[in-house]
């Protein structure tokens, strides 16, 4: 049976989802023993004494978030596999479970240019690279959209105070920065805070800052108010991947492995992010009505009600903004939280139509096969992740 010793916080939710791909590919055949040492510990007795702690123990393998001026070797020498976890900078003498962060700040970017923003702001920590890169991602997908004078950003915090943000500092940047702005967020946490400080100063979400956070955190993206869209990175294959890895390193000590390279695989919308960047107000009410409701048939009468206007006058203001119909916009925002459902939750596929407010369910699943090229059960099969036994 194989020991780790795992070194993170798990009051996130990235650990936890890491934890659980380990697991599950540790029960192929022997379940592993895991310890989680919380970070605070390490910092108190040191890396010398982390490495003693691991051998006392008994471990095989140890994850963590090390510095980098923590001698990370030592663990190899004690006959002990290390594999480090992301914290400020990628290691180069054992691997990293790091991520495809430049490819992740493209993502936000172009999610944000399709729905007519044209203000663009990254909000995260300086000289880290998880950080530093997606900010960087963000900013090149712009700057080759013709986009690039329009970003501004806020990198003044230090990772070492994770949680804290400057108050004053943050609400005087918020009110400076031109409106309606996107603002993609280093991660869900920053992107929690950053809701805050806009209520905080009188700032309404999203009607003038939409804000997009990473890793799909589910309770920090719920917190607060206003919930929070953020992309989701598939990290429970990381964990397998990891796990994977750990074994071949014990197997085959002295040969060098690359990186655990984790993918942003899409974008789960919620209301800090409904809607396009319009100056028209009315169409921004029928947008986040259309939002707020996606899980009922909303009739165009109600939209007309909301916008206090004609069908055919709210049609053409709404394709103005959109590019489309309210028909097309509201099956396809339908369809996509639909494939979302299947993926997400092992439920039937009549009761996930049901619960969108569709009696029919062949009719959406045609609908699904012309948008997405197959069955909603061949999506399923493709797209879900294996279950626990």
């Amino acid at each position: 049976m194989l020991r780790l010793l795992i070194i993170t916080d798990f009051t996130e939710s990235f650990p936890t989802k890491l934890l659980q791909g380990i697991i599950r590919y540790s029960r192929r055949q022997e379940q592993w023993a895991v310890c989680r040492m919380p970070p605070f510990y390490k910092k108190q007795i040191g890396i010398l004494g982390v490495v003693k702690w691991a051998k006392t123990w008994g471990a095989d393998a140890v994850i963590g978030q090390f510095e980098q001026d923590d001698p990370v070797e030592m663990f190899a020498q004690n006959g002990i596999v290390a594999v480090a976890q992301d914290f400020k900078k990628r290691f180069t003498t054992i691997p990293n479970i790091t991520g495809d962060y430049i490819g992740t700040g493209r993502m936000a970017a172009r999610y944000f240019i399709d729905h007519g923003f044209r203000n663009f702001g990254f909000f995260g920590f300086k000289d880290v690279c998880w950080s530093d890169e997606r900010r960087e991602g963000f900013r090149l997908e712009l700057e080759e959209a013709g986009f690039g004078e329009a970003f501004c950003d806020y990198t003044m915090q230090d990772i070492d105070k994770l949680w804290y943000y400057e108050r004053k500092h943050m609400a005087e940047w918020l009110r400076s920065i031109p409106k309606p702005i996107a603002i993609m967020a280093c991660d869900d946490n920053q992107g929690n805070n950053l809701i805050e400080a806009c209520h905080t100063a009188g700032i309404k979400i999203p009607d003038e800052i939409a804000v997009l956070g990473v890793d799909n955190d589910e309770m920090l993206c719920n917190l607060g108010s206003t919930a929070l869209s953020s992309i989701a990175v598939d990290i429970e294959d990381g964990g397998y991947r990891t796990a994977e890895l750990i074994e071949k390193m014990f197997a085959n000590p002295g040969v060098n492995y690359g990186d655990i390279v984790l993918e942003p695989v899409k974008i789960v919308d919620r209301m800090s992010t409904a809607g396009f960047a319009t100056g028209d107000a009315q169409i921004r009410k029928v947008l986040l009505t259309i939002h707020k409701n996606i899980c009922r048939r909303i009739p165009v009468t109600e939209l007309m009600t909301v916008a206090a206007m004609s069908r055919r006058a709210l049609e053409r203001r709404f394709r103005a903004v959109t590019g489309g119909s309210i028909y097309k916009y509201i099956t396809d925002l339908k369809l996509k939280h639909f494939a979302d459902m299947l993926t997400d939750t092992a439920e039937p596929v009549n009761n996930i139509a049901l619960s969108m407010g569709e009696s029919d369910t062949k009719t959406i699943a045609r609908r699904f096969k012309q948008i997405y090229g197959c069955s909603p059960l061949e999506w399923r099969e493709k797209h879900q992740k294996p279950q626990e036994q």
